[in-house]
């Protein structure tokens, strides 16, 4: 008798967090664009009237729609939109398009660049736009994301949020680096930038910077570096929202403030202890590194708490 009541009790347990599991739906979607199709996941939580979606644009490199890529698994936008579609707020996240070329598409692969990642979320805004389901449409960019988001929501989006976005050119913050890592690579690598700024491939430079100036990645860069994103943000006339964590190592606050210095409409909000990829960290840098490839270790609940608000507040 106590064996089928502890059955029942366990059969109820799991019943309630079924259920609880169940507060919204997710369903694999696939949008055409001029480019490649792209494929994401969409959350629709179970409310009975119109709710705002959140389009979550992903960061640099071969990273997908949770945030991952192939070497680090960290869930943190798979978190972010599951956070969202408890307090009623829809997502859609996506794979970045490289992610949908087979192996042999190289050329077409070699072929992308910044403006292909504009067009197509430009092109995923639309396509739920025509959708007429949402009562609004709200742009977040993560990372790099949050450049290719400013500038797809340009009279397209009812809001903006920068989610670890940098406020500066990509050729300040490669400066930046290569100071610190290598400075006696500083001074060649400003040569280069300053060719790429002016539209101009560079054939020859030190070896040593293979990895960042390779021919086949510099017709990207080209089409990346001649975007100043103090000067992108200030043309939305749109509400904006910029976020970014004290234990982020990759976009410093000052970028954050930049934003925000840039753009009027906007909203500045510094996550305490939080890093780049919305993690809590109370300890040292090694114990930030290691989040990256931590895919069970949550995002902070006031980073997504902040995010809801935002949302709701919007008229």
């Amino acid at each position: 008798m106590i064996h089928k009541i502890f059955s029942l009790f366990i059969l109820f347990i799991s019943y309630v967090s079924l259920a609880q599991e169940k507060s919204y739906s997710e369903t694999n979607i696939s949008i055409p664009t001029n480019s490649v199709s792209i494929n994401g996941n969409l959350i629709t939580p179970f409310y009975s009237e119109k709710i705002p979606l959140v389009i979550l644009i992903p960061g640099s490199g071969p990273t997908d729609r949770d945030g991952n890529s192939a070497m680090l698994k960290n869930n943190s936008l798979k978190y972010l939109a599951e956070a969202l579609a408890n307090k009623n707020i829809a997502t859609y996240r996506f794979d970045k398009s490289v992610l949908s070329y087979a192996k042999h598409d190289k050329e077409k692969v070699d072929a992308l660049t910044f403006e292909t990642f504009i067009k197509e979320v430009k092109s995923i805004i639309k396509y739920f736009k025509n959708a007429k389901e949402y009562s609004k449409i709200i742009v977040a960019g993560h990372s790099q994301g949050s450049l290719v988001g400013m500038l797809a929501s340009k009279n397209n989006a009812a809001a903006f949020i920068s989610l670890e976005g940098s406020g500066r050119s990509l050729d300040e913050i490669l400066i930046e680096q290569i100071e610190l890592q290598a400075p006696f690579l500083k001074d060649e690598t400003q040569k280069i930038l300053a060719e790429l700024k002016k539209g101009n491939p560079v054939e020859e430079f030190n070896p040593m910077l293979i990895s960042l100036f390779n021919k086949q990645v510099q017709p990207f860069l080209i089409s990346w570096i001649k975007y100043n994103p103090q000067e992108e943000i200030a043309k939305l006339n749109i509400p904006i929202l910029i976020i970014n964590g004290s234990k982020d190592i990759q976009i410093k606050n000052i970028d954050a403030e930049l934003l925000h210095k840039a753009a009027q409409n906007s909203e500045l909000f510094i996550v305490e202890n939080m890093n780049h990829i919305f993690k809590e960290i109370n300890g040292d840098l090694t114990e930030n590194m290691q989040s990256y490839n931590n895919p069970n270790l949550p995002i902070m609940s006031n980073f997504s708490d902040k995010i809801s608000t935002f949302i709701k507040d919007l008229k």
